[in-house]
């Protein structure tokens, strides 16, 4: 494999890692609020599709855009409303929502189905495109790609650098202590959910738009995007930069299955295309992996030196959710 096959290979992980990226992170803000959004799944099949008919019948790729985030917006009110005002299930509305919203995806894209439709194109920036390994890395993306990177940067600054971020951590953790200080901690958990359910409504746009541009209905090879975006998010113990590795990490696996096909001729290609799901939730176990009485057991019986450096790892990679995450708030 040349340098110049690598620099392109790793350029196509970030681009396709967008998606993801945009989902895990919405669903991250979502989650600090204190609210579980499991129609991830689901709103971003329908998002692909409504994003894409929208486009397709106005020719405006923008207006494509914004109906994903509209969708996802949508979706996730319908979300914040059952488990917030009627204070149901947030896991069995989110599920229900994530099959409902699959099926309605696949039943009202059959007449666009395969028709080919508008593109989001690369968008270079000169002069900085020319700079070795890093110009064709970074700076030969399309616009939703550079929206990524700059996601990343906006949600760590907003988390952890102003006020509104604070409240936010506040009534994710201690609502009732968030809601003594003046937050009105339903208002603010309906904003966020919803806010965060547009952001990850792009994602959708960002495939059928970009990435993987049209509508294909149960080939789009969509489904369980949002499944592997909820175990990010949890991976990335809702935190932007984490979050992020964990959206780069799965698209080098997925770019690995390809590579690795011609390596590998007498492994199924199926097999290597579906290698990155369950690689993604062993590493997710791996997380938490350290807070098990067996694992407990098993650094006992290890040398001092050994064990301090085992915890140390198994810290580093442990995560712990917001306190009050699908818990509703009850004022006193």
């Amino acid at each position: 494999m040349t340098s110049e096959i690598l620099i392109l290979g790793l350029a196509g992980i970030l681009a396709s890692a967008g998606p993801v990226l945009f989902a895990a992170i919405g669903e991250a803000i979502t989650e600090r609020a204190g609210v579980t959004n499991l129609s991830m799944n689901g709103m971003i099949l329908l998002s692909a599709m409504g994003s894409f008919a929208v486009a397709l019948a106005t020719k405006n790729l923008v207006l494509g855009f914004l109906a994903g985030a509209a969708i996802g917006g949508l979706v996730s009110a319908i979300v914040a409303f059952a488990s917030i005002s009627l204070k149901q299930s947030q896991v069995a509305v989110g599920f229900v929502l994530a099959l409902l919203c699959r099926d309605l995806s696949y039943f009202l894209g059959n007449p666009i189905m395969g028709q080919p439709g508008p593109r989001l194109g690369q968008l270079t920036i000169p002069f900085l495109r020319d700079i070795p390994v890093l110009g064709p890395l970074l700076f030969r993306q399309d616009l939703m790609t550079y929206g990524s990177f700059a996601l990343i940067a906006l949600a760590w600054f907003y988390f952890n650098k102003t006020r509104p971020g604070l409240v936010l951590r506040g009534i994710g953790e201690k609502p009732a202590a968030a809601y003594a200080r003046g937050s009105n901690v339903a208002r603010l958990r309906y904003i966020y959910t919803i806010a965060g359910g547009a952001i990850a409504g792009l994602a959708g746009p960002m495939y059928s738009l970009s990435i993987k541009a049209g509508w294909k209905g149960t080939i789009t090879g969509l489904d369980g995007i949002g499944w592997i975006a909820l175990a990010i998010t949890i991976f990335g113990g809702w935190s932007p930069v984490r979050v992020a590795l964990g959206a780069y990490f799965f698209a080098l696996l997925q770019w690995l299955g390809i590579v690795l096909q011609p390596v590998l001729p007498g492994v199924p290609s199926q097999v290597l295309q579906v290698a990155p799901f369950p690689l993604m939730i062993l590493t997710l176990l791996l997380v938490n992996v350290g807070k098990a009485e067996w694992v407990q057991r098993i650094l006992a019986r290890l040398p001092e030196k050994a064990r301090k450096r085992t915890v140390k790892v198994l810290r580093a990679m442990s995560v712990t959710p917001p306190a009050a995450l699908g818990q509703p708030f009850e004022k006193d």
